[in-house]
This record gives structure tokens, sequence and C-alpha cells, in this order.
């Protein structure tokens, strides 16, 4: 009899999950972004949006809602109703990384939201000012064996993601580097660009002028692949084995419990606005890696997978929170 009922009860839903998907949308979708008016961030959404506005036959409606890194928007949609009508552009460090730098959090950054897809990977590259006498990743970790501790690099702050960039080329390749934290990833780049320390680095086509200068030089990128704007520079894993890339994705959330179907048809539509040909070469112009996620579900994994290796990271480098 109870498997009876647990029968009946998952039919039940299936049907109401399908009835909500055949009359979904029916207003306007509201999408909540993280990111400021103009940033690059801002526009990873706003070259998609229209694409999934006609996909779905109706609106997009774009609401930026920058402030305490990503918290004030994440919180406003982990609170909406679980209806496909409030959805959120955020990052990885919103939903990975803050698991282990905030004190305490009005959300849950995993358990409070149902991941839809990956947008794009911002393009990390690691550089170094062209006074340092090394012109690739393989040479610095040379050079900073025959001079530990001489070595400093840049970063946007305690537990970024590009602070522990430089904590997993420590720990993997045995050298020793200062770790210096700036306010901002882009302070970090020009002093590097400037001379005042020797590495940082530098997301977005921000380093095109000055390595096209002479001013640094282009030692690595921090992604999982190449980036095909420059395929001649290599990944940091390439060159640091057991090297693990650390999260710096832009992604598509719902509230948690997102009805199935609903879920089903949200991913189809975006994955199919982001891949579209003019979007996604605006995406790349823009300096990001496109990369959709093949399922919610795949979405989901990763997130897992990334919560425990940013926590292995954070442990070993002794990383407290910061809020």
């Amino acid at each position: 009899m109870h498997i009876l009922h647990r029968c009946v009860a998952a039919i039940m839903i299936a049907a109401s999950s399908a009835a909500a998907a055949q009359s979904w949308p029916a207003k306007p979708i509201r999408l909540m972004i993280i990111f400021a008016a103009g940033s690059s961030g801002d526009l990873f959404v706003r070259v998609f949006a229209p694409g999934l506005a006609e996909s779905l036959g109706q609106p997009v409606v774009i609401e930026n809602v920058a402030g305490a890194g990503g918290v004030v928007a994440a919180e406003r949609v982990a609170r909406a109703a679980p209806d496909g009508y409030t959805l959120l552009a955020s990052i990885s460090g919103t939903h990975v990384q803050r698991l282990y730098l905030a004190r305490s959090s009005p959300f849950h950054p995993v358990n409070d939201f149902t991941p839809i897809t990956t947008v794009v990977e911002s393009v990390t590259y690691m550089i170094a000012n062209s006074a340092l006498p090394v012109n690739s990743l393989r040479e610095l970790i040379e050079y900073a064996k025959a001079n530990p501790g001489k070595i400093s690099y840049g970063s946007s702050g305690v537990g970024s993601p590009t602070h522990m960039v430089g904590e997993l080329i420590k720990q993997n390749s045995g050298i020793d580097m200062v770790h210096v934290p700036y306010k901002a990833i882009a302070q970090a780049f020009q002093d590097a660009v400037g001379g005042q320390i020797p590495v940082s680095f530098a997301i977005s086509n921000q380093v095109m002028a000055p390595w096209k200068a002479g001013k640094i030089r282009i030692l690595a990128i921090a992604n999982a692949q190449r980036y095909q704007q420059m395929p001649d520079v290599p990944t940091i894993a390439e060159i640091v084995p057991g090297y693990e890339p650390v999260p710096s994705w832009t992604g598509t959330f719902a509230p948690a419990n997102l009805p199935p179907a609903i879920l089903r048809r949200i991913h189809a539509d975006m994955v199919k606005a982001i891949n579209a040909p003019e979007a996604a070469r605006k995406l790349t112009d823009a300096g990001a890696i496109v990369m959709t996620s093949k399922s919610p579900e795949d979405f989901a994994a990763r997130i897992r997978r990334e919560v425990e290796s940013v926590g292995r990271v954070v442990k070993r480098a002794g990383i407290q929170p910061v809020d």
C-alpha cells in the first residue's frame, strides 16, 4: 500500500510539473544579475538575453542588483517562488568559494538554488612584469626555486579565485611565493604592469595593450582549456602536475525546487541562446570561454566537485573566513 501511495504521489508530481511547464511562461521573466551595469559580467548576460526572450516568447527583464559580492541578488532569488519567473546570473565565488569564506550567510550557496547552466568562464591570465627574467611559467617556477621568498604575486583578495590559483601553484610545484592581496584584480594587474610587484593575474582582454607594448609577459592561463584567441598560451595544468583549475565561471540559477519540466525548458532555451553564433562570437571577443552545461544535473555535479576541490585548497593554504 505504501509503495502504491508513493507511486501515485510521484505520478501526481510529474503531472503537475508537466502542466506547469505547458503554461509557462505566461509573463515576463526577471533575471537578476549580481554585476554592475556596464561590467563584463553584465555584458555576458545581456548578450544572450534577447535570444532567450525570443525562444521563451516573453520578455527577459534584467535587473542589476550589485552589492556585497552578489549576496543581495542571490538572497532575493533564494527567497523567491520556484516558479521559473525569477532567475539569477551569478558567479562561482558566490556559490562555491563562499561556503568557506563567509562566517555567516542569509542563504546556503548550494542548497537554496537550482543550477541551470554555466554561461562562460572568464579567461584568467597569469602575467609577469617584463623586468622579471622569465618568459614562461616553467621558467618562473625554476626562478622561484632558485630565489625562495623573492617572488610575490598579486590577487583580488584573500580567498579570491586568483589567490587560490597562486596557492595551488605553490602547493603543487613546491615554490614559495609571497601573496599580496588587493581589493580588485585590476589594481594588482596595474601594479604588475608598473613593476611594483613582479607577478599578478588578469581577467579579460585588459592584458593585450601592455602585452603588445612589451611591458608584461603572459605566462599561462588558469582555465581548464586553452583560449582560442590565444592558442599558443598554455594552461597552468599543462605545466604544474596536480593543478586543479579554480572555478571562475558565470552561471544561471533558479530558486531551489524548481519544477523539473520548467527547468528542462529554461536550460534548453538558455543554452540555445548562449551558443547562437552571434552571441558566442560576442562573448569570445569579450575575453570569455563559452562553456554551457550539458544539463542542469551536469552543472550541479560540477558545483559539488568544485566545492570539494576548493575545500582542499582552503584547508592546505590555511585560508580563513573573511566576513
